[in-house]
């Protein structure tokens, strides 16, 4: 059964854009301090390395905070404090630092992920990177961004051939070592590969400065803003397999259909 999105008012939608803005405003105040200083970092994998600080911590409960005041009805999917129900058939989707390992490291490339979704999918989201002061804004018919020289609108490349493309992903080695290889495969076909941009890469796609994203092994809180932002700029975003990625696990994101098609071919043998 295919699934739709509700039908939202002018005023309905500007509610929800100034509540995601208001989280991330929240979100800002609460990691800035904490940024570049040496907090600690708790592991939350016992096999490897999933690094949590206090600022992911403070920055979720912020965010909560703010959905509770302003939309109380919404259920919230977050990445440190899991669900809460709601009654309204929206929920807030939540990832207060996509790019831990990036902001203990002291990188400005980690963000704050904002989005909101119903039983058809994303409707809208936020990438922000509050060190830098750029706001990556998707949806109800925006694709715009915001930072340090100002507001600008956001349209994804038109670039129609993989040797010609730049492509990202978080860590060398993607996922899985058959997922790392397909993606080598793409890249092989590419003109510049690189690594470590977390939520940043897709904020590259939207404006035109990079062709590809293409990651595994992701939760529905690290792809659902990512997909807004992208898609509203004219990208594409699926899984490996040209499905929906919204609940996570491998997803392309693409300038156009074109670069999709093309790096699909050799995903999609995965």
């Amino acid at each position: 059964m295919t699934l739709t999105h509700v039908i939202l008012t002018q005023t309905e939608q500007d509610a929800l854009r100034s509540c995601a803005h208001a989280m991330a405003d929240a979100a800002r105040a609460a990691i800035l301090p904490l940024f570049r200083i040496g907090i600690a970092s708790d592991n939350k994998d016992a096999s490897g390395f999933d690094p949590v600080t206090q600022a992911d911590r403070a920055a979720e409960t912020a965010m909560r905070a703010v959905i509770s005041q302003l939309r109380p009805d919404d259920a919230i999917l977050g990445e440190e404090f899991g669900q809460s129900s709601g009654t309204s058939g929206l929920q807030w989707v939540l990832d207060p630092i996509d790019g831990t390992r990036g902001f203990i490291s002291g990188t400005p490339t980690w963000g704050v992920l904002v989005s909101v979704r119903d039983a058809g999918g994303v409707l809208y989201g936020l990438i922000d990177q509050p060190y830098i002061r750029e706001r990556f804004e998707g949806g109800f018919g925006l694709a715009q961004m915001v930072g340090p020289l100002g507001q600008r609108a956001m349209k994804t490349a038109a670039t129609a051939e993989l040797g010609d493309a730049t492509i990202l992903t978080t860590f060398p080695e993607v996922g899985t070592d058959v997922e790392g290889a397909a993606f080598h495969d793409v890249a092989a076909k590419c003109k510049l590969t690189r690594y470590g941009m977390d939520c940043y890469g897709y904020a590259l796609v939207a404006m035109g400065h990079v062709d590809l994203v293409v990651e595994a092994s992701l939760s529905a809180y690290d792809i659902q803003a990512p997909i807004a932002v992208v898609q509203a700029a004219g990208g594409v975003v699926t899984n490996w397999q040209g499905g929906a990625a919204h609940e996570g696990g491998r997803a392309i994101a693409a300038a156009n259909e074109h670069i999709h098609a093309q790096a699909l071919e050799i995903l999609a043998k995965v």
